[in-house]
Formats: structure tokens, sequence, C-alpha cells
């Protein structure tokens, strides 16, 4: 018997037990994948059990209204549930509300307007400083036109040495442009917000070598980085020049624009930079956000410990 089978009535036990069947036979469901499903379901079971105050029936859980599907994955929220498991354990209930209300059993509309809670998107891994200088280095190699690589060069540079995102750097105008060597570029950032960023001297060459090169000439307001034919430079292009270095240079498949931009910032971090700072320059709203980029190998770890007065007893 189920832990939770005295907490539903015989015909609600019944859908259940047939449900588990159709998965287990039907759907061929691995015995893990039932062992998570039954888990999920009897944790729901059971804190709506105590919700309602009441046995459970088919006509209780018909009538859940979306605040009570939301207390539930509250009080999951608050025992430490992350993302990924609040989306399964509501993948496997709405499994259940569809194979009944296939039967006819029973049918709630109010699930489907539940939100599916947002899963935190996978980061890349961050390249080694060796890696990120072989990868800057590459675009001046090849056969390709000198003011392409000068091109490719800037924009890595922006994204490595600036931080940041591909649709910053190719966003950017001559209108952005410091004024001179020591200035600060005007970034455009997510929801309008602009944000002003230091650039390093190297930085500021690159894009002056790219724009001395390049045959086309946009007018102030328009985008800096330019295609072959002259038309705005496209992040596609950038992905592709990304993907054909790292094939060359025998990098990770991880080696993306992005990964560029999580490198500037666990490189910082590593070498002892404020994560307030690293969140300015990153331009993110939330320091959360910024702690999920900002991944330091354990060595640097260890040496930012070392500094610690109470690391210092024996």
């Amino acid at each position: 018997m189920s832990d939770w089978a005295f907490l539903v009535d015989k015909d609600l036990g019944k859908a259940i037990a047939a449900w588990q069947t159709w998965l287990a036979q039907e759907k061929r469901a691995s015995d893990h994948t039932l062992d998570a499903y039954r888990r999920d379901f009897g944790d729901f079971l059971s804190f709506m059990s105590q919700h309602s105050g009441e046995r459970l029936s088919i006509a209780l859980i018909e009538g859940l209204a979306v605040r009570d599907f939301r207390a539930w994955l509250a009080a999951r929220a608050a025992r430490g549930m992350a993302a990924t498991s609040q989306a399964r354990a509501l993948s496997v209930l709405r499994s259940f509300y569809r194979w009944a209300e296939r039967r006819e059993i029973l049918t709630n509309s109010q699930i489907q307007v539940l939100r599916t809670p947002k899963r935190p998107a996978p980061l890349p891994r961050a390249l080694s400083q060796e890696a990120a200088g072989q990868l800057l280095e590459a675009p001046d190699e090849g056969e390709q036109p000198a003011w392409i690589a000068a091109r490719d060069r800037a924009v890595l540079l922006l994204l490595y040495g600036a931080g940041l995102r591909i649709s910053e750097a190719l966003g950017l105008t001559a209108a952005d442009l410091p004024g001179d060597a020591a200035g600060t570029l005007r970034v455009a950032g997510k929801g309008g917000k602009t944000r002003a960023l230091p650039l390093l001297p190297e930085i500021s060459a690159a894009i002056e070598d790219y724009r001395r090169l390049c045959p086309y000439r946009p007018g102030p307001e328009e985008p800096l980085f330019r295609g072959l034919r002259g038309g705005p430079l496209r992040p596609r292009l950038v992905q592709l020049a990304i993907q054909n270095l790292r094939r060359s240079l025998g990098l990770p498949e991880s080696t993306t624009p992005h990964a560029l931009r999580h490198s500037f910032a666990t490189h910082l971090l590593a070498g002892g930079a404020d994560l307030r700072g690293i969140q300015e320059l990153l331009g993110h709203a939330s320091l959360s956000t910024t702690q999920r980029y900002t991944a330091v190998d354990p060595t640097a770890l260890m040496k930012a410990y070392a500094a610690h007065p109470r690391a210092k007893r024996g």
C-alpha cells in the first residue's frame, strides 16, 4: 500500500492506481521515473490533505483552484526545492490531470493556467586565461581581409575585456565611443538601461584599428561593426567566427560569445575584484545574477581565504 493511500477515498485511489499502471505499461516509464512520479504526486496528495482538512476525493481535486496549486508549490519552495524540482513536480501533476480528463474522470482547467516555475538558464563554462588569450589573437591569422580580422578582434575584446553582451557590442555606435583613450564607453544594456564603462587601452586601440581599416563609414548613430557587404554585423556571424576559431585552436564546444562575458567576470573575481564592482560592469540589476556568473576555481578561493585573520592561527 502506498504511503498516501489513507489520504484518498476509494474512487480516487482506483484512478491513481490506473494512472500509474498506464505510466508503467503504456508509457513504459522506467522504474526510476515511476519512483519520481510517486514521490511528487504523493507530496501533492499529502499537502492537499492537510490544506483541505479532509480526505481527498475526485470531486475535491477537480475543484482545486490556482491558489491551491500555488500554495503547494510555495510549501515546497519553503522546504528548499529548486526551480527544476518544482517544474518536474508540476509536470507530474499535469500528467495525471491530462490522463484523467481524457478518460472523463475529472476536469480541472485551473492547472493549465498555472505557470511553470522558470528554470535557471545554464551558464557557460569560463575559459582559462590562456584559452581566452589564444582566441583573442587568432583573428589576426588566416586569409580573411585585414579589416575583417581587425573587426573580429575588436568584438572579441569587447566581450572578454569589457564584459559586454554580444547584442551590446554589435549595437555600439561611434557616438558611444570615448572621446579619448582614458574615456568611458557608453553601453545600452537590457531594459534600455545605459551604463558607462572604462575602456582598456588595448580595446580602444583595437576599435580604432578596425575603424581605420574598415572600407565602410557608418554614421555616428549607426552600428559601428559592419558585415562583409556593409550592413550591420549580425550576431550569427560572430557566433560562426568563434565556432571556426575554437575548432582550429582545439578549444572546447563551450567556447561561445557568452562564455567570453562569463570569463570576464570569473577572471576579475579570481584576481580579487569586488563583486559589486563586477555587477556594475556587467550591468546586472541584481547582485544574485552576478554571483551566478562568477564561478572561481578552488585555488583562487583558497588564496582569498588565506587573507582572513583567522586563517593565520595555527
